[in-house]
């Protein structure tokens, strides 16, 4: 799924000239090589091999919200209606009606837009949150806009997300057992195993054999 998508005009539409820039600029120049990297060891522990999505835990004001999926694909933080509820933050909810678009041209329009304290692994972080109604499997989804936000950078292979702060290196670890539950593709039973009960021979003797 990718998301993005405009926010509904209220008021007279007016005509936007955008201007797009190309630059180039090497990446050993403001990051420091090596700073991140993922190993084998970033690997132990998780059933080889996968395709699982990389889904964390976080906690919103001293609360952990699991099946949080991270997802550089997604231009929005997303979180559902009813863990706001479930926070009891429903008054801090600013009405914001946005059209999100995935990449099937699926459209889900927003309830509103909600600023949270995202701690992760002891490091906080204000985020804004999308609030969208409809049926996800995730309880919440962290896009680019957190991911720049806290330069991290994912691996959906190692299942783990680095990040640099003072000092080091931070580490968050998957939930790959949720991960895959929340994607898992349920069975297909193929129509040539289904049977149907014959029906009788019209004219025929029911106790003959």
């Amino acid at each position: 799924m990718i998301i993005g998508g405009v926010d509904i005009p209220q008021g007279p539409m007016l005509k936007r000239t955008r201007i797009f820039v190309t630059r180039e600029k090497r990446t050993r120049d403001y990051i420091r090589e090596g700073a991140l990297s993922f190993s084998d060891e970033d690997a132990k522990g998780i059933i080889q091999p996968h395709n699982d999505a990389l889904v964390i835990s976080v906690l919103v004001n001293k609360i952990r919200i699991k099946c949080v999926l991270i997802y550089p694909g997604s231009s929005a933080n997303i979180i559902r209606s009813k863990v706001v509820e479930q926070l009891g933050l429903q008054d801090r909810m600013v009405p914001a009606v946005r059209v999100l678009n995935g990449f099937n041209m699926a459209c889900e329009t927003t309830k509103g837009g909600i600023t949270l304290p995202v701690n992760t692994a002891g490091i906080v972080q204000e985020a804004k949150f999308y609030v969208i109604g409809g049926d996800m499997r995730y309880n919440a989804l962290l896009g680019r806009p957190w991911i720049h936000h806290m330069r991290a950078v994912p691996s959906n292979l190692h299942q783990v997300l680095k990040f640099s702060v003072p000092g080091g290196i931070k580490t968050i670890y998957e939930e790959q057992p949720a991960a895959q539950e929340m994607f898992v593709i349920e069975e297909v039973v193929p129509i040539s195993t289904l049977t149907t009960p014959k029906e009788p021979n019209s004219g025929a003797d029911p106790k003959a054999k």
